[in-house]
This record gives structure tokens, C-alpha cells and sequence, in this order.
């Protein structure tokens, strides 16, 4: 299927889209980031341009756009952040400190501040008009540079309840409540973004955003979501994750 999805996932999105796109304009959502898609849910405006909803799930909250970033944001996003590249880390959860090195993450990585430039700023107020949430609650983007072999192994993207550094980690803004991916090009084969626990698969499409929330920190959320390994080519991602306040 086009638009970002699997052929192998087509016939389960088609069910989606008849069986949730109707009903999707009246949801009520409060305390969690969450797309307006109103009583019209195949295009809304996200403050500088429309964008197009190619999929969208319930359960869990899952939201593929088009058109969300133009061939030329794509190109610069990835020029500024190839000479700041750095291998990949994780957040050391034990701790709450500095982040870690880790062998499920494979990519090379680096981080914009918030509002960091003209460019920066005008993602992260589109972003923040794509899922109602202001702007100052989202981190830092980061981009992700995958060589071919590199992946993400499964994960989720909120802090653990139960580890040690969490409370350190939810100092800076609390827990994390939702996850935008924006795909900056199309790698030859590989590097999807999957969601094992429900089988959905969505291919790396340049300019394409992918949402998808978790607005209670557990494992239930059928958030666990991973980078397939990129087979042939090269992946480059841009991430930003929403916080429940404003990030520090």
C-alpha cells in the first residue's frame, strides 16, 4: 500500500481507515497530545500548510501524515546534522543522567535545542499545531543517520515507572506522552518503523510524519515500536517527543 504502509499491512488499514476514520472527528482527548482532525480527517492545517492523513488507529493512538515536510526541509535537516553526528545513546534510566551507549541502537544521532533556528522553529510550531500541545513541552529534536545493518531494536519511548532515575528524568518536564517521527529520505530497502505487538509495519517515506501517543506510561499501550534494520541504502530520521510540561 502506498502512503508509508506495507503491502502486507494494506487489507489491515484498509479496515482501519473505514472502521476509525469515520468516527475519529468526534474523540475526545484531555492531558495528551492529539491530531485535530475535526469532522474532515483526510487533510488538516498544521499553521503553514496542509497535510494529509494517509492512516490512523485507536488503540493504539497511531497517526501517518503526508506532506508534512517539504523535499528542501528534508535536504536542510539533514545538511545541519550531519557534521554534529555522534553515535547513537539511550537514556541511562538507573541514574536519570547522561545517556548511555547501547547495542539496540545501531544509528548515528545528534540533538537541535528547542528553537534552535529559523528551520527548527518552524517544525516544531508545525508540529505543535499538527497535535494541539504547546510548543514549549516538546524536547529537543533529534536526528538519526541509519547505515545500512543499523536498526532500533524494540523499545518503548516513555521513562519506565519503576527505574531507579526515572524521578530525575521527569524533573526536566515529566513523563513523555507521545512521539512524532518525520522521515527526511527513503532508504533503498529496510528500515521501517514497526509496531510488533499489532502488526503494523509503516515504510520510511520521505517528508511523511508518523504519531503516535501513549498517555499512560505501561507496557499495555501497544506503543512497543522499533527501526528495522536498513538493508540497502541509508535512513535518516527526525524524531521529537512531547513531554506533559514544559522541557528544561
Amino acid at each position: 500500500m502506498g502512503g508509508g504502509m506495507d503491502a502486507v499491512n494494506a487489507e489491515a488499514a484498509a479496515e482501519v481507515r473505514g472502521d476509525v476514520m469515520d468516527g475519529i472527528g468526534a474523540m475526545a482527548w484531555s492531558g495528551c497530545p492529539e491530531p485535530a482532525l475535526g469532522l474532515s480527517p483526510q487533510r488538516i492545517h498544521v499553521g503553514d500548510r496542509e497535510v494529509r492523513v494517509l492512516f490512523a488507529m485507536r488503540d493504539p493512538r497511531i497517526v501517518l501524515f503526508a506532506d508534512f515536510l517539504s523535499d528542501e526541509e528534508c535536504d536542510a535537516l539533514i545538511e545541519a546534522a550531519r557534521p554534529r553526528l555522534r553515535q547513537s545513546t539511550v537514556v541511562d534510566n538507573e541514574t536519570g543522567g547522561d545517556s548511555v551507549l547501547a547495542n539496540v541502537r545501531t544509528s548515528d544521532g545528534m540533538f537541535f535545542h528547542p528553537g534552535e533556528n529559523e528551520l527548527v522553529r518552524r517544525i516544531e510550531t508545525r508540529i505543535a499545531h499538527m497535535v494541539n500541545w504547546p510548543v514549549e513541552r516538546g524536547e529537543g529534536m533529534q536526528v538519526l543517520h541509519y547505515r545500512v545493518g543499523a536498526e532500533y531494536r524494540p523499545h518503548f519511548d516513555f521513562f519506565p515507572p519503576d527505574a531507579r532515575g526515572t524521578p530525575v528524568i521527569l524533573q526536566r518536564g515529566g513523563q513523555r506522552l507521545a512521539s512524532v517521527l518525520m522521515y527526511l529520505n527513503e532508504p533503498t530497502c529496510g528500515g521501517g518503523t514497526t509496531f510488533p505487538e499489532i502488526g503494523v509495519t509503516v515504510g520510511a517515506q520521505r517528508g511523511q510524519a508518523l504519531f503516535f501517543s501513549y498517555a499512560d506510561p505501561h507496557r499495555d499501550t501497544k506503543t512497543l515500536h522499533g527501526g528495522q534494520p536498513v538493508i540497502a541504502g541509508e535512513k535518516w530520521l527526525a524524531t521529537k517527543w512531547l513531554r506533559q510540561g514544559t522541557f528544561t
